[in-house]
């Protein structure tokens, strides 16, 4: 017995004999996996939301493209009375045709591909815009067709 009235240990004890008073210091393999499934778990929800980011951006720069495609149509247009013929036409925009002596151009420092890298497809007079153009991207797939085509004439319906 001690001087306090305790029996059998001391102030130190706990220090001496780590089983007694049992510390935890390392995180067990249970914990850890469970971590690894939440973090799993948010990365398969957050990814493709992030990933998907890019598609947009494309698609919205594909629109953006076709709407100053239009804007340089249209002031072709009213230097010259006409819109470009053929398919070919888009050019008309950078080099002065032989037919267009009212030409005030270039309406376009370039003609680019779209964001897939492929060329945008113009026609005048168009198929689906009868007294103009069509101007159509065929989108992430590269073929003419299908859902993903970005054209001027879905976006005016």
């Amino acid at each position: 017995m001690n001087k306090h009235g305790e029996v059998g240990m001391k102030r130190n004890d706990s220090v001496r004999n780590p089983s007694r008073f049992h510390r935890r210091e390392a995180f067990t393999l249970i914990e850890l996996l469970l971590v690894l499934v939440i973090l799993a778990t948010l990365a398969a929800i957050v990814v493709p939301k992030f990933a998907n980011r890019g598609q947009e951006a494309r698609i919205t720069a594909t629109k953006a493209q076709i709407a100053s495609f239009e804007t340089a149509l249209d002031a072709f247009e009213v230097d010259n009375g006409y819109y470009p013929k053929g398919r070919n036409g888009l050019e008309d925009l950078v080099t002065q045709p032989k037919d267009a002596p009212n030409w005030k151009g270039p309406y376009l420092k370039n003609i680019p591909l779209d964001p897939w890298q492929h060329a945008y497809i113009f026609e005048c007079p168009g198929k689906h815009n009868e007294t103009s153009y069509d101007i159509m991207s065929m989108g992430p797939d590269g073929r003419v067709g299908g859902d993903d085509d970005i054209t001027n004439w879905e976006s005016k319906k």
